[in-house]
């Protein structure tokens, strides 16, 4: 089969994030599909951009196809990213019939943040006689709504808003990284029947081989953090106001003086004002680093005795997530403070640390003080819950055949939607209520 990806991001290990699209192409090959993926030149969330020199170029990356689309660069969320959208679009619709010809696709993907690069991927689909995917990861126009306080009024979102609904009548299948996203969609025209969740995954393989050393200034610290007995509670990515790191700050203030220390690894907006709550509050057991390579997070994680991840409370979480911080923590099988409130909840699911609510200092203390008063062997355990859980349902081998599931309406086998789930009366399901609930 002859398989068509679009996806305005799409990276690759040598270039970046975004991931997702890479790892489904790699393992769709691997099965025996031919696989081109359609992409803008710029991302903001690649750490490299190719090198384009016409409007459309052809480049093998990885062993994979890509046709990069050439577009301008921006900062930013502003109206040069707009832009950029729709310069990508365009030209996508321009080319729709060139690309055609060249991949002569079985299967088109559209499969952006926005949704209107549905359209091009519709002609395109219309053009091959081929069946058509929406795969929707964040969904549009409700996000900049509901988290950018946009109107719904604003032309902008209006148009987003015709090109969600066109999406779902136009494709055959819809397919999204949110579980509970189904009711939303259903609002806005989808038949119940397209829905399938693929949520976000992990090339278990990676954790295995080329795994890169950490840093030797990571390393130093923290295995002088170590020595001295400390319980190491890690958070690894970006440090910015969405991910609730100032809860954890709050958190470390109520665990000073217990041997317990926060190491912070990343970059982002939020970096320097979190670094200086932390001065400013004489928190010498808050530490935090640089970022490291996607290669060396397995090392990283490996020295932390537990691990945090945290959101502000949004209502647009109703819906589910799927973070890939998430997925790298459990697959690290360390246990894992989770404050989010969320349409689904991985960690409670298969009991692999605890979760609490979103910015709650008070409740995020305890979890980690409790944590720290386990033993070894039960940490253990618990993380390895964890592991288990994301290598049968989160592994890209699984979800990319989930994914050709959808085309013929098949029950995914083992997937994540049959998953085990954990009673909620059980100790690794609650979380605690007080610092001296040990």
């Amino acid at each position: 089969m002859n398989i068509l990806l679009i996806n305005h991001y799409a990276g690759s290990i040598e270039y970046g994030m975004e991931y997702r699209p890479y790892y489904m192409a790699k393992e769709w090959a691997k099965l025996g599909h031919q696989v081109t993926i359609v992409a803008s030149s710029f991302s903001h969330v690649r750490s490299k951009q190719p090198a384009v020199g016409s409007q459309l170029q052809e480049e093998m990356v990885e062993g994979i196809r890509y046709m990069w689309i050439k577009t301008h660069a921006y900062d930013g969320n502003g109206a040069k990213r707009a832009l950029n959208m729709f310069s990508f679009v365009a030209k996508l619709l321009r080319f729709s019939g060139k690309i055609a010809r060249k991949v002569q696709p079985d299967l088109v993907i559209a499969s952006s943040t926005y949704p209107l690069d549905i359209v091009p991927a519709a002609v395109i689909s219309g053009r091959s006689k081929a069946k058509l995917v929406f795969e929707v990861h964040d969904l549009w126009p409700l996000s900049p709504i509901e988290l950018g306080n946009m109107s719904r009024r604003h032309p902008f979102i209006m148009v987003m808003q015709w090109a969600e609904n066109f999406a779902y009548a136009k494709s055959d299948h819809v397919v999204s990284l949110l579980p509970k996203a189904d009711t939303h969609m259903i609002e806005h025209g989808m038949s119940p029947r397209k829905f399938r969740y693929v949520p976000n995954g992990i090339d278990t393989m990676e954790w295995q081989e080329n795994v890169m050393r950490i840093p030797d200034e990571h390393r130093s610290l923290l295995m002088k953090l170590k020595e001295r007995g400390e319980f190491l509670i890690g958070y690894a990515g970006t440090h910015g106001l969405a991910n609730s790191l100032n809860s954890l700050i709050e958190a470390a203030k109520l665990t000073k003086g217990m041997k317990i220390s926060c190491v912070l690894i990343g970059k982002g907006p939020d970096k320097k004002r979190l670094m200086q709550e932390a001065k400013e509050n004489g928190l010498e057991n808050v530490y935090f680093l640089p970022p490291v390579p996607k290669s060396s997070i397995p090392d990283l994680l490996g020295y932390m005795d537990a691990l945090y991840i945290g959101l502000k409370s949004e209502p647009l979480f109703r819906f589910g997530i799927s973070p890939n911080k998430l997925i790298d923590y459990m697959m690290a099988a360390k246990p894992v403070v989770q404050s989010i409130e969320a349409g689904n909840d991985m960690v409670a699911e298969c009991g692999c640390g605890y979760s609490v609510p979103p910015e709650n200092p008070k409740a995020i203390a305890d979890a980690i003080v409790r944590l720290a008063n386990m033993n070894y062997a039960e940490r253990e355990e618990m993380g390895s819950r964890g592991r288990s859980f994301i290598i049968q349902n989160h592994d890209y081998k699984v979800l990319a055949q989930n994914f050709l599931d959808v085309l013929a309406n098949e029950p995914s086998k083992g997937g994540p939607n049959h998953v085990r789930s954990v009673d909620q009366n059980s100790a690794a399901y609650r979380y605690p209520t007080n610092i001296q609930d040990t």
